[in-house]
């Protein structure tokens, strides 16, 4: 820093006066402000990397995740790339204030996609069912608007009734002034942690359940209920069900997520409507509608109110194979009396396949043993009785029957247009009644794999599998294979200690058991068939589930590692590789309007389109994205400071390039004391150096030789290659004159690299001061030439040889983050050394990461030669009065 003065001396040839004095000072404040907004660039750089790299990783991985999310991640990124346009402009003299302008067109197009959806339109707070038809949707949900439509259209009998609409519910939510709260505490909340959750619905559920209905809310359901009464022979009782915006129609049934009612009171019907309101906060509805991406604003929640039906029998019928809708036949779920046992999996029904031929014909029937059957109650609402054991086994229907709901759903699939799932019930004057349809979600799977014919002969006490059998039997509710810990859940408190990946096993497949769809390998259950509301979420989330096995869990606690097989139901004991092989991954948030939103928004904020400083494209006004205003902040910013023209005031203050020897292509700036002696030229020596992190980071790049790229195969030679044609965004060493340098910033106790390696940039910023409080170190790795599963195992690979060190880690895609802080000053110059060596270590290799052997040797000599840099003696610098 005192360079400059240095240089006055020898023009002067006299002791500088105080103006002269006055100036150089001057000039050093004016450099280190400088030096201070290129600091603040590169922080806001960092940060904005960061929060663009974990967009690319959440739309490519699987991983949950909210509205919330997107908005606050579209803020970190906003924010940071408008501190780097304000520190260019700083360090500039405003020289890029287009760059503002290019910045707001790009936020303006962020902020379109993050608009909000609430309605604006208000619409009549109640309507009856006769009113209704399907272009209602959005007014009534999807589950009323399709009885009004087979009502209205199909003259087929669905129950009387009405349905408060998206806005008598929105009504209500403006009047008590919940929306705004809600939306605070969801925004509060982890939706990753199940306790949170649990806190979070008790909370909001407790909050709408206070509030009063608006008078002519309550009396315009009030005037619909003594309608129906007035209509009605004999006392009135109804269904009061859950009939939410976007239930099915945004790809997920929802099923089981809302609560219903059932033989509700005249009297009771207001409290009941409220309790289904609140129901769209129940611990259920919340994590299913965080693992499919849908928004909460998304989800107004319409509820119907329905004369109900006292069944004889009831349960759900599928035009098709929920597991095959290839396979030509109507597959139908029956119990004696109201469906509700079928559908909430309280016991396994019988279930009658019915051909689609024509005209159609039962081809298969399976009657399970059902203990008793729920019937409506005056004072309990529902109550279950009882069956005699001699009534238990006996057909819940009659095939003829299962042939007329069978040839009714099949009418319903050439209406609708696609497969429909439809619950239906046996009215006590024998009329069929249809109490639901939405369209049927096939599972996604591979076709079921004949272990017995494909893997040879029978294992002994084998089932007539080639490997061992725990369990056989049962139904398959979704199918697949999976593996992991058994783990048992018989109550709510078990919810909270379910392991990722674990296999879930309960008596009965309820519906509560939902929230841990998302993190389970599978599920096997006593009872339940492919009907139940549990059934339905598996197969959307591409869960394996075999259900109906008595004393499964019984046999299954504590059996430690489990396969479920639930295409050829079975499970057998220890994780068996080639069946899991069978089962693809799947992405539950694809399509979703939160994965939609994500997609748009990063559209606007990931890609690269600048890419050569020395285009005449490369100006503000060709921004079109906030990654080319960061690249085009940074390389300006690096050209402004370590840029300055010979001759230039600037110049004795500007970056020096570093010589070890000979002259390397690093550049080095002096932000305080970093330098022993003033260096009047253009040249700084490696033993000038007073900053030990910079020297210890210098010591670790050359303790151990680099040997030049890894022997690449034939493999790893053409995946650059064609990584190297096909990727226009792939950022190769630049064509400017600054671009094969490499920079260093520095002072006494600080240092931070910027280094570029042909197709790959790395970060190293160390403090390491006496207070260990403030002292720090920080690694940023990102890119290379080859595919990019390939430049992922190489991070990979990074980060575990420096968790092994003690950092702390996070790799999104093939972007790197490790930091290690609050370290004495002794271990964080050591652990900057070992970035030192890794960074020129790791040089290339992501061309070998498809070799096993070659990755492995890699990762063995790179754990060695660490352990030789730690153990280098340390770096000394003789002590010299700091210049002032």
């Amino acid at each position: 820093m005192a360079s400059l003065l240095t240089k006055l001396r020898a023009l002067f040839d006299r002791p500088p006066d105080p103006v002269a004095l006055a100036e150089a000072e001057r000039l050093r404040a004016v450099y280190r402000e400088r030096c201070g907004h290129f600091r603040h660039l590169l922080s806001a750089n960092k940060t904005a990397l960061e929060v663009m790299a974990d967009m690319e990783e959440t739309l490519r991985g699987g991983r949950p995740f909210g509205l919330h999310y997107v908005r606050g991640a579209s803020t970190r990124v906003t924010a940071s790339v408008f501190q780097m346009v304000r520190a260019l402009n700083s360090l500039t003299e405003d020289r890029y204030r287009d760059l503002y302008a290019s910045f707001d067109a790009v936020r303006t197009a962020i902020e379109a996609c993050l608009g909000s959806r609430h309605r604006s339109e208000r619409g009549p707070l109640v309507l009856p069912i006769a009113d209704i038809s399907l272009d209602m949707a959005d007014e009534t949900g999807g589950k009323m608007a399709n009885l009004g439509e087979i009502r209205r259209r199909l003259g087929i009998s669905v129950p009387d009734g009405f349905v408060v609409t998206a806005s008598g519910f929105q009504y209500f939510m403006a009047a008590n002034g919940l929306q705004e709260e809600i939306d605070r505490r969801i925004q509060a909340a982890n939706a990753g942690r199940l306790d949170e959750v649990f806190a979070l619905s008790s909370s909001i559920q407790s909050l709408i359940l206070r509030a009063p209905v608006p008078d002519d809310l309550a009396a315009a359901i009030t005037a619909e209920v003594e309608r129906l009464a007035a209509s009605h022979a004999g006392p009135l009782r109804l269904a009061v069900r859950s009939s939410a915006v976007g239930e099915d129609a945004l790809g997920a049934s929802f099923a089981g997520q809302y609560r219903s009612e059932l033989n509700v009171t005249p009297e009771d019907v207001l409290d009941t409507w409220r309790e289904v309101v609140a129901s769209k906060y129940g611990v259920t509805a919340m994590t299913y509608r965080h693992n499919r991406g849908i928004p909460d604003e998304d989800v107004a929640m319409c509820v119907g109110g329905l004369v109900m039906v006292d069944a004889l029998a009831g349960g759900v019928a599928y035009s098709r194979n929920p597991l095959d809708l290839r396979d030509n036949t109507v597959v139908i779920n029956a119990v004696a009396g109201l469906p509700k046992a079928v559908v909430d999996g309280s016991w396994t029904p019988d279930v009658f396949v019915v051909s689609r031929d024509v005209p159609p014909r039962l081809v298969r029937r399976e009657i399970a043993s059902k203990p008793g059957r729920f019937v409506c109650d005056p004072v309990e609402g529902v109550r279950l009785v009882e069956l005699p054991e001699a009534e238990r086994t006996l057909p819940s229907i009659d095939d003829a029957l299962a042939v007329e709901i069978a040839s009714l759903a099949a009418g319903f699939e050439v209406y609708y247009g696609e497969p429909q799932d439809i619950e239906w019930a046996l009215a006590p004057d024998g009329q069929l009644v249809i109490l639901q349809s939405r369209p049927l979600k096939e599972a996604v799977h591979e076709a079921p794999l004949d272990i017995a014919a494909a893997a040879g002969p029978d294992v002994p006490g084998g089932g007539g599998s080639a490997y061992p059998v725990l369990l056989a039997g049962g139904a398959a509710a979704s199918p697949g294979t999976g593996a992991g810990d058994v783990y048992v859940v018989r109550r709510d408190a078990d919810l909270l200690g379910f392991p990722d990946g674990a296999v879930l096993v309960v008596e009965r497949s309820l519906p509560r058991w939902a929230p841990l769809l998302g993190r389970a390998a599978a599920v096997v259950a006593e009872a339940g068939g492919t009907a139940g509301h549990l059934a339905s979420v598996a197969r959307e989330y591409g869960v394996p589930a075999l259900f109906g096995i008595e004393g499964c869990v019984a046999a299954l606690e504590g059996a430690g590692t489990v396969t479920v097989d639930a295409d050829n139901r079975r499970v057998h004991p220890g994780r068996i590789e080639a069946l899991l092989e069978r089962t693809p991954p799947r992405n539950l948030m694809q399509g979703s309007p939160v994965f939609e939103t994500l997609q748009q928004v990063a559209r606007l904020v990931v890609p690269l389109n600048l890419l050569d400083p020395e285009s005449p494209s490369f100006a503000p006004g060709n921004c079109r994205t906030l990654h080319d205003i960061t690249r085009f902040c940074h390389e300006k910013s690096v050209d402004a400071l370590f840029g300055a023209h010979e001759g230039s005031p600037a110049e004795a203050l500007a970056g020096k390039q570093l010589r070890a020897g000979v002259k390397l292509q690093y550049w080095v700036i002096d932000i305080d004391d970093g330098f022993i002696d003033p260096v009047p030229g253009k040249v700084v020596d490696i033993a000038n150096i007073r900053s030990l992190p910079m020297l210890y980071l210098w010591d670790g790049m050359v303790a151990v030789p680099w040997a030049g790229p890894p022997t690449l195969d034939a493999q790893g030679f053409f995946s650059v290659v064609f990584e190297s044609t096909a990727n226009p965004d792939l950022e190769a060493t630049a064509a400017s004159p600054l671009a094969n340098k490499n920079f260093l910033m520095v002072s006494a106790d600080f240092c931070n690299l910027q280094a570029r390696f042909g197709y790959h940039f790395c970060t190293v910023e160390a403090q390491a001061g006496h207070d260990a409080h403030g002292n720090y170190v920080s690694f940023h790795f990102k890119g290379g030439a080859a595919s990019p599963d390939r430049r992922v195992s190489r991070a990979l690979l990074v980060a575990e040889v420096l968790e092994e060190q003690g950092f702390r880690v996070d790799v999104k895609e093939d972007a790197l983050f490790a930091s290690c802080e609050g370290q004495p000053r002794e271990e964080t110059l050591a652990l900057t050394r070992l970035l030192g060596y890794l960074i020129i270590h790791t040089r290339q290799v992501d061309m070998i990461m498809h070799n096993a052997t070659a990755r492995a040797a890699l990762h063995q000599r790179l754990r060695d030669e660490m352990l030789a840099v730690r153990q280098r003696p340390a770096v000394v610098v003789p002590y010299v009065q700091p210049h002032r």
